[in-house]
């Protein structure tokens, strides 16, 4: 079967003062214009793969779905690049362009869309796992990451316990990344709260916004963060670890999930000690 998430080209390749050319493998990129009740909401420029969970994780994320039973039908013409959804409501597009400042939980949040108010939420998740499981879950990660090892252009996120990694889905775009995690959450009624997420890039703003729809409150990171990321991830009570590499990793937010393991106690991170 071929794989839609990668193509070859031509590539001329200089290594040790000789030039070869090679059929060499690079990711696919594809639009897919997503159309609702007959009215055209948004093209995502993204990885080929999973697309009906893009499309579900993508309506979510925005907040136009609560869940998958507010589609009445979702048909996909990736010949064309067209995603067709009915709803069983009629929506407003005009408002997903607007700019928001809320507040929520008694503190200030810039958000950037209207939706982010509506749909990003506080996570009161109970969930914990400790510094080897988390080790151990980024090198199963990094095993699975067939298609960034083959072309370098591509992000990765994962749904997993704190024993197993339960799925995991690529794109060229990190926040389409989740977003088909996000879809796979709803049409497999999964209790985001009770797993963590993986991911192959930084953590940004948008990615803890991202986790913070999805539900989980474990972010586990290869990358760094950014302080606005940290300052909502404190705010919505997320769990952000990032630098996960070899056997090392970096706690920043909301540390009572992360178990010691003969970690120094009363260790001071931002949200609770670890």
């Amino acid at each position: 079967m071929i794989n839609q998430g990668i193509t070859h080209w031509p590539t001329a390749k200089y290594r040790e003062h000789l030039m070869t050319v090679v059929d060499d493998t690079v990711a696919r990129e594809f639009a897919l214009t997503v159309s609702i009740n007959g009215e055209q909401y948004a093209t995502i420029v993204c990885t080929p793969t999973s697309l009906k969970e893009l499309v579900i994780g993508f309506l979510a994320s925005e907040g136009i779905i609560g869940n998958q039973a507010d589609i009445q039908s979702l048909t996909i013409d990736d010949y064309k690049g067209f995603a067709y959804v009915e709803l069983n409501f009629k929506i407003e597009v005009s408002e997903r362009t607007e700019r928001w400042i809320g507040s929520c939980c008694g503190k200030s949040r810039e958000f950037y869309l209207k939706q982010d108010v509506k749909v990003a939420k506080t996570i009161m998740s109970k969930t914990k796992i400790n510094p080897n499981q988390i080790v151990n879950l980024m090198q199963e990660f990094d095993n699975k990451a067939n298609v960034f090892s083959q072309t370098g252009g591509v992000h990765q996120a994962g749904l997993a316990t704190s024993a197993n990694i339960e799925t995991t889905f690529i794109d060229i775009g990190r926040h389409n990344a989740l977003d088909k995690l996000f879809g796979y959450i709803l049409l497999n009624k999964l209790p985001a709260r009770d797993f963590c997420i993986l991911f192959s890039g930084r953590i940004s703003s948008e990615v803890v916004l991202k986790v913070s729809k999805i539900g989980a409150g474990i972010l586990l990171a290869k990358s760094a963060p950014t302080d606005l990321a940290l300052k909502l991830a404190d705010d919505l009570q997320i769990t952000a670890v990032g630098f996960i590499r070899n056997n090392s990793l970096n706690v920043y937010t909301h540390g009572y999930r992360i178990l010691n393991n003969g970690i120094e106690k009363n260790t001071q991170v931002r949200g609770g000690d670890l």
